[in-house]
C-alpha cells in the first residue's frame, strides 16, 4: 500500500481496531496479554462502528443519527452475538446479571439491560467514532471508505458476528427464544430505520454561550463515573439514576451543540471524558476472563497511557481546526 493510500485509509484502519480496544481493553474487561483476542473483536466492534459512521456520515446526517444506529448496533451485539440479556448465567460465570430489576415477561434484567446498551452505544460505537475524527478533524464529517472498503467492513463485520456467536454458543451452550430474537429483531431494524428518519446537519446554528470544553469533559467524566460507579444491587434505582443521567447530558449536550460556539474542541471533550472513565475505572474492575494480578495492572496502565497520548494528539490537531487554543488560553 503507498504511503498515499495509507494517509487514505488511516482513519478507518484506526477506528478499526480502537473501537475494540476501548470497548473491552480500555474498560478492563480484557487483559493485554488477550490482545489476540482482536482478531474477533476488530471486525465484530471496528467493522461495526466504522459501518455505523460511514452511512451516517456518507448519508449527510450528525452525531443523533450515530447515537441511534449505535443503539441498534448494542442490541445486536448482546441480543444475537452473545445473547448476554437473555442468558441467565453468561458463560457459567455466575455472575447473575439479569438478577437485579428482573422483568420474567421478557425474560430480561432491566438493570443489565440498560448498563449494557448504554455501554456500546455510548463508548463502544460514539466515543470511537468521536476519538478518531478528532484525529483527523478535516475529514471528521467525510467518507472514508469507498465502496469495495464498505463492503470489505461489512464482511468483516458479518465473519466476525457469526466467529464470535459460534464461540459463545460452543462455550455456553445457551440459545434465546424465538420470541426474544423476533422482538430484538424488530427493535434493531426499528432504530436502524430511525437512524436515516432523523433530520440530516445543518450548518445553521443559533448564538448563545456554550461551556469551555473543560468543563465539557469533567461533565463527561462525571456523568461516566457515576454510571459505572452505582451499584446494580439497587435494581430498579440503579435503573432510575441511569435514566436522570442519560435525560440530564442529552437535554445539557442538544441546546448547546446547536449554538455557534459548539466546535470540534467540545466533541473531543465528551469523548475524552467518557473515554478517561473507563481508563480510571479498569484499575478497581474486575476482568471479564482471568483473575487480575500484576500483568492485568501493567496493561490497565498501558491503555491508559495510550489513551492520554492519542487525546494529546487529538487535541493539537483539532487545536488548528476548531480554535481549542482560544478555548485553553480562556481559562488561563
Amino acid at each position: 500500500m503507498s504511503a498515499r493510500a495509507t494517509k487514505r485509509f488511516a482513519p478507518a484502519i484506526g477506528l478499526f481496531f480502537i473501537a475494540p480496544l476501548v470497548a473491552e481493553y480500555l474498560l478492563g474487561d480484557l487483559p493485554i496479554k488477550m490482545l489476540g483476542a482482536l482478531v474477533i473483536m476488530a471486525p465484530l466492534y471496528g467493522g461495526g462502528a466504522l459501518l455505523v459512521r460511514e452511512f451516517v456520515r456518507r448519508t449527510g446526517r450528525g452525531w443523533p443519527s450515530i447515537f441511534v444506529l449505535a443503539f441498534a448496533y448494542a442490541v445486536f451485539e448482546e441480543a444475537f452475538t452473545t445473547q448476554t440479556l437473555f442468558n441467565p448465567n453468561y458463560l457459567h460465570l455466575n455472575l447473575h446479571l439479569l438478577k437485579p430489576a428482573y422483568i420474567p415477561a421478557l425474560g430480561i434484567g432491566a438493570w443489565w439491560t440498560v448498563f449494557v446498551l448504554t455501554l456500546h452505544t455510548v463508548w463502544s460505537i460514539s466515543t470511537s467514532i468521536a476519538l478518531v475524527e478528532s484525529l483527523v478533524p478535516d475529514r471528521s464529517t467525510t467518507p472514508w471508505l469507498g465502496r469495495i472498503g464498505l463492503r470489505i467492513t461489512g464482511v468483516l463485520f458479518v465473519l466476525g458476528a457469526c466467529a464470535s456467536t459460534a464461540i459463545e454458543i460452543k462455550q455456553d451452550h445457551f440459545v434465546a427464544t424465538t420470541a426474544q430474537f423476533a422482538v430484538s429483531a424488530v427493535v434493531c431494524i426499528a432504530a436502524a430505520i430511525a437512524a436515516f428518519l432523523l433530520p440530516r446537519r445543518s450548518d445553521g446554528r443559533k448564538p448563545g454561550w456554550v461551556p469551555n470544553p473543560w468543563l465539557v469533559g469533567a461533565g463527561a467524566l462525571l456523568a461516566g463515573s457515576i454510571f459505572l460507579m452505582t451499584p446494580n444491587a439497587w435494581g430498579w434505582h440503579t435503573v432510575a439514576v441511569y435514566a436522570i443521567l442519560d435525560l440530564a447530558v442529552i437535554a445539557a449536550v442538544i441546546p448547546f451543540s446547536h449554538r455557534a460556539g459548539w466546535n470540534a474542541a467540545h466533541r473531543l471533550a465528551l469523548a475524552g471524558g467518557a473515554a478517561l472513565t473507563y481508563a480510571w475505572h479498569s484499575f478497581i474492575q474486575h476482568p471479564a476472563v482471568g483473575t487480575g494480578g500484576v500483568g492485568f495492572r501493567i496493561g490497565n496502565v498501558v491503555f491508559a497511557a495510550g489513551l492520554i497520548v492519542l487525546l494529546a494528539v487529538a487535541a493539537k490537531r483539532t487545536a488548528a481546526s476548531s480554535g481549542f487554543e482560544r478555548a485553553l488560553d480562556s481559562t488561563a
